[in-house]
């Protein structure tokens, strides 16, 4: 990977820089799928950056990392291009400042794919309405983060009262396996749901997020419960002739109990930050499911 410094700089020249890039080593842009906007402050840029270069090896993509310094300075941007063989696409971290930080839209704007979904992700703080910030406003689809917040749940109540089609969050994606594991066990016929749980850590925005959707799905209560996590820690469903329970123990398995079954060990890993974003990745259209149970959890906490 060859890493290339450009100082007090422009978009332009840095679409420039690209270009010459492209043809100098041999990497066209046509291989590249989308273009994701990572928004970070400087804390965050290096994880940030490589959990999106690692999901960008399941989605070829143009990475512009967006890291907002100090507005106080003078107006300058700074930009860093990483490409190469060991770097599947183009990395572009871009450092501003001054005025700059209030109008990232205009520097980024003109270094996006021309003809490729463009993907936003905040992996710290978001804005309100992701929708309606700049950034957001260029994206079809708005990746967040709620576990990233002081208060997570409070954090899911603000995304569901300002979501728009095309916004998602990793605390949903974080639940997959578990919204996996709990529709393979109801494939099989069980007694009527009465009521349920989730536990997890307080605060989890997960947590809610999956007895929300167990709601729907079940047509029975599913409350919220706290343990010492991490993460969500178990799952208990009750039914006509018993419980139906999921618990995991530790970072990787988990206990299936059925009803008059025995119990068995089920895979319940937890996942990476990359493997997050990457599943968020592969669907660009809007997520319904998603949209419903983040708006159910909203009136579940309503103040």
């Amino acid at each position: 990977m060859s890493t290339f410094m450009l100082t007090d700089t422009t978009a332009g020249k840095i679409a420039a820089q690209l270009t010459h890039l492209r043809h100098a080593m041999g990497a066209p842009t046509m291989g590249m799928v989308l273009t994701l906007v990572v928004v970070c402050d400087e804390r965050d840029q290096y994880d940030s950056t490589r959990a999106a270069t690692e999901a960008a090896r399941e989605h070829p993509s143009r990475i512009l990392v967006v890291v907002n310094r100090e507005p106080d300075e003078a107006n300058q941007l700074d930009a860093e291009i990483r490409i190469g063989e060991s770097t599947p696409g183009e990395v572009v971290v871009l450092r501003l400042y001054g005025e700059l930080t209030e109008h990232a839209d205009s520097v980024v704007s003109p270094l996006l794919l021309p003809d490729t979904p463009v993907v936003a992700w905040w992996p710290g703080d978001a804005p309100p309405v992701p929708a309606k910030d700049p950034i957001g406003m260029l994206a079809q689809r708005r990746i967040t983060d709620a576990r990233a917040a002081h208060d997570g749940i409070k954090e899911l109540v603000a995304r569901a009262k300002g979501y728009t089609p095309g916004d998602t969050d990793l605390a949903w994606a974080r639940i997959t396996p578990w919204r996996s594991l709990m529709a393979a066990a109801f494939d099989q016929p069980v007694g009527k749901v009465k009521k349920g749980t989730v536990a997890g850590p307080p605060g989890h925005p997960s947590a809610p997020l999956l007895a929300a959707w167990l709601s729907e799905r079940l047509g029975a209560p599913v409350k919220v419960t706290e343990s010492g996590g991490p993460g969500l820690t178990s799952v208990r469903m009750g039914l006509s002739d018993g419980d139906l329970a999921v618990s995991r123990h530790d970072a990787r398995l988990a206990t299936l109990s059925r009803p008059g079954q025995p119990d068995r060990n089920v895979a319940l890993a937890r996942r990476q930050t990359s493997e997050l974003l990457s599943e968020e990745l592969r669907r660009l259209d809007p997520d319904e499911i998603y949209e419903s149970a983040v708006k159910r959890v909203a009136r579940t906490y309503k103040s």
